[in-house]
């Protein structure tokens, strides 16, 4: 059997103004360390979280909950502000747009920059997208797919009460979008599912600040970070946060 090297958050020193990067579901801080250089050559010190269970197998993903990842979140936040940061920016990905939004209704922040955010996901979406992790990561194990199929009828047996509980955080997240008064661009896959390009639209006219720009990206797909417009993307992230009032 193969180890799978779990990966780790990441700390990228660069100046005074700081920016919280958070990965998508089911992924890790691979998906922001591009972001993460590119704006700590520009200036920028970041810091990306991993969520608990994250990294790891789907197994153990599903042992953790919305509220585990979201204290993640909070450190992360607080870890930044115990280092004298006391400007803070957020960008997130997918469920991290959604704690990115989550953060900025509950937390001080410079600005907010969302990526392929949904404005709703059931329960039994996001197990298909367990299964598809748990898939890939047993055969980076190098295990054969009879045990593979073993394993993830296996996997289908196991509670999803962290999925429904996820469902929830999106829902309550988006009721609450009014709370969003920091300056925000939004950002989409054009490429990606229709749903994230109607769920743009839905943030940019529910949020509460006057500050908000919209912007699909015509070869992207879900992970925009790691896509085709990837450096297009990091160019827009750092012109926005350029032009915060920090």
């Amino acid at each position: 059997m193969m180890k799978i090297v779990p990966p780790k958050p990441f700390f990228y020193k660069g100046g005074d103004k700081a920016v919280l990067l958070l990965h998508s579901f089911t992924s890790n801080t691979i998906d922001m360390k591009n972001l993460g250089k590119y704006l700590q050559q520009h200036n920028y010190t970041c810091y990306a979280p991993l969520y608990r269970g994250h990294g790891l197998t789907a197994e153990e993903l599903l042992t953790y909950r919305p509220t585990n990842w979201w204290q993640d979140v909070l450190d992360g936040y607080q870890l930044l502000k115990g280092k004298g940061y006391e400007k803070i920016a957020v960008v997130g990905l997918s469920l991290g747009g959604v704690l990115a939004l989550k953060v900025a209704q509950e937390l001080e922040v410079t600005g907010v920059v969302t990526m392929s955010v949904p404005i709703r996901r059931e329960a039994a979406f996001l197990h298909k997208r367990v299964f598809h992790y748990a898939k890939g990561y047993k055969q980076l194990e190098g295990k054969n797919e009879g045990q593979i199929n073993v394993e993830i009828t296996r996997l289908q047996n196991m509670s999803i009460d962290s999925l429904v509980e996820f469902q929830h955080l999106i829902q309550k997240t988006m009721d609450k979008l009014a709370l969003v008064t920091s300056p925000i661009r939004i950002l989409y896959g054009a490429l990606d599912d229709p749903l994230y390009k109607d769920s743009a639209n839905v943030i940019f006219q529910n949020v509460g600040t006057q500050h908000k720009t919209m912007k699909g990206y015509p070869n992207s797909k879900h992970l925009m970070t790691l896509g085709i417009d990837k450096n297009e993307v990091n160019k827009d992230i750092l012109t926005f946060l350029n032009d915060l009032l920090w």
